[in-house]
This record gives structure tokens, C-alpha cells and sequence, in this order.
């Protein structure tokens, strides 16, 4: 089950990707240049996930009305801390006078909210409510760069290509689709046209993250979650290789539980938790039914980490951390469950 698979279905209304919720005519809001999908798709109902319906590739607008061409960047991850090279091609399909042109990057914040919405009469009585989920977003870097310089007049049918290289984000975040809130980047070329609307062209980023960045402490992490090892009471959790996972690949998880009694069953799950407004606890990503006594023998399973896995984050509210859990199920009583922090890149 992919990430954003998993998070659709923790809500109570999960919707196939690529399904427009459109309810109750609610629309949500999305800043440019990522604001090419109808805001209709930003709403749903109380307790569904409308973002996780919406990919990040989907999000980012390529080109304005009066501009053909695109972005090109080099192939290749992106982290922290290093560099983006691109092209960037374009031809005018209309004359544009703008005040200044200029390539910059920007990050943006999209994350759901919920609503409501009351109708009293005169005694104070409510007569009529709702309540639904409504996406929300904002840009909170826009980085400009000088270079390569970008003609602000352009006559109609007139080209312009341009080599560039231009700094990924120093200190992040990022990117990532943490189903209920995103971080996502961009380049963008912008003119600022007056008494018009801007001229643009656009291309997501995919800035991942860099060991370096992660080790330096610089993200805040759970205790044990760059560990191999990690014992709980009399519980010890191994994972292989040294963490951190990274989205796309698999790990071995070998859980020594010698108190771990009897039961119904047991599972051996990979959770996510998701921070933000309409926050997440307990994502199930991966989950393996056992029985008991293995735990207490020592078990090792394989987990696949899903491709679509956000890295590990923190930022200004929003953030996201994964966790290893091992749960016994107790007839007519509370289950047992031990777990240890796994950080994701």
C-alpha cells in the first residue's frame, strides 16, 4: 500500500485517486504556480482526506496563457544543500510588457483544515450545520535569482532559451506529500505583468534529503530513530541496514520480545504519524499478522518502506515520523505493544 493510499483509507470517507470529492460546492485553495488542479478536488467531506486524492505532480501549473515552452531540469535527485540545473525554453504567443522577469524558487504549504458552519434562529438553536475539509495553501519561500537574466518584453511568436544553476533550499524542508499536508517546491519563471495577470512557467523540484542534514541534528528525531538497535522494557527492536530507510527500498526487522505472553494473534506493523491541522496517528503503511510465541522466540520479517514515504520532517507545525510496532492481541483485555522510532529519507 503506497503512502497516500494508506492515509485515504484511515478516513471516513476514502475516495479512489483521481476522484473529484466536489462536496456540498466547498472549494479549497491553492497558491500559484500550484494551483493547476480545480479547487472543487480541495474539498470533502467531515473526515476525508481530500489532498491525499491529489498528487504533487498534479498540483504544479507548467505555463501561463501567453507563454509556450517549459522548464527542464537536469536528471538526477535534488537534496539539501546542493545544486539545480536547468533549462529553461520558451516562445510567446502573445506580446508581453512586463515590469520585471525573474527565476526564482518557490516552496509552498498546503495542509487540510476543517470547517463548519452553523445556522441559528432567533432562540440560539441551531437549524442547520455542516462540516467538511477544505485544502489551504501558501507560499512561504520565494527565492529570486538574478541569473540567467530573463528578457521583461517579449513580441509574439519570439523565443528565449537559458541554461541555469541555481541553489536547492540550504536548510530544507524537504518535499514531501504527508497525505493531509504537503511541502512541495518549484522554479518558476515569472513576469510581473501590470494590469494583467503574471506570465509564468513552472516545474516541481523533488528536494530529498541529505544523511548529512539528517545526522547533523538538524531534524528533530524521535529517541532510537537512526539506530540499529533499540530496547523498550524487556523488548529490542533491530532493524537492517542502519537507518535511515529509505522510501522505495525494504529493511529487516528482527523483534526480540521475551515478555510478549499470549494472545488471539499478534501483528508486526510500520505506522506513520502525520502533524499538521487535520493530524494523523497510527497510518497503517504495512502490517504482518504472527503468532505470539514468535515474538518471544525472536522474529525477523522484511517491511517495505512505500515508495511515495515522505522523508522524516519537521517544519513550522507540519511534520512526519514512522515507527516500528509490535502488538499482541489479549482476549477481553488491553493489547500489549512495544515500538521504536524509524527515521525515513
Amino acid at each position: 500500500m503506497s503512502f497516500r493510499e494508506a492515509v485515504l483509507a484511515s478516513g471516513n470517507n476514502p475516495q479512489q485517486f483521481g476522484g473529484i470529492f466536489g462536496w456540498g460546492g466547498k472549494r479549497g485553495d491553492a497558491p500559484s504556480p500550484f494551483d493547476a488542479v480545480d479547487p472543487l478536488r480541495l474539498a470533502g467531506p467531515q473526515g476525508s482526506h481530500p489532498l491525499a486524492a491529489v498528487s504533487m505532480e498534479e498540483l504544479v501549473r507548467p505555463s501561463s496563457d501567453g507563454l509556450d515552452g517549459a522548464i527542464e531540469l537536469a536528471a538526477g535527485p535534488i537534496r539539501i544543500g546542493e545544486g539545480i540545473t536547468g533549462r529553461i525554453r520558451l516562445t510567446a504567443r502573445r506580446d508581453i510588457n512586463a515590469r520585471g522577469a525573474m527565476l526564482r524558487l518557490v516552496g509552498a504549504r498546503l495542509t487540510e483544515q476543517n470547517r463548519s458552519y452553523e445556522e441559528r434562529d432567533r432562540d440560539g438553536k441551531v437549524t442547520r450545520s455542516e462540516h467538511w475539509v477544505e485544502v489551504d495553501g501558501k507560499l512561504f519561500e520565494q527565492l529570486p535569482f538574478s541569473s540567467p537574466p530573463l528578457p521583461a518584453s517579449l513580441s509574439a511568436g519570439q523565443t528565449f532559451e537559458a541554461d541555469f544553476t541555481i541553489p536547492a533550499p540550504r536548510l530544507g524542508p524537504v518535499s514531501g506529500h504527508m497525505g493531509s499536508a504537503l511541502i512541495g517546491w518549484a522554479v518558476e519563471a515569472r513576469w510581473d505583468v501590470a494590469m494583467r495577470g503574471d506570465e509564468r512557467l513552472a516545474t516541481l523540484v523533488d528536494v530529498r534529503q541529505n544523511v548529512d542534514h539528517l545526522r547533523s541534528g538538524a531534524v528533530r528525531l524521535a529517541q532510537g530513530a537512526m539506530f540499529d538497535a533499540w530496547q523498550t522494557a524487556d523488548a529490542t527492536i533491530a532493524v537492517k541496514p542502519l537507518p535511515p530507510a529509505t522510501a522505495g527500498s525494504e529493511i529487516e526487522v528482527t523483534v526480540n520480545w521475551p515478555s510478549a505472553g499470549s494472545g488471539r494473534g499478534a501483528r508486526l506493523e510500520l505506522q506513520a504519524d502525520v502533524q499538521a491541522p487535520n493530524s494523523l496517528k497510527g497510518v497503517v503503511l504495512w502490517s504482518a499478522a504472527v503468532d505470539p510465541g514468535t515474538f518471544r522466540e525472536g522474529l525477523t520479517m522484511t517491511v517495505p518502506i512505500p515508495a511515495d514515504a515522505p522523508a522524516t520532517l519537521e517544519h513550522q507545525g507540519l511534520g512526519v515520523s514512522y515507527r516500528i510496532r509490535a502488538l499482541v492481541d489479549r482476549a477481553l483485555r488491553s493489547d500489549l505493544a512495544v515500538e521504536r522510532a524509524l527515521a525515513v529519507m
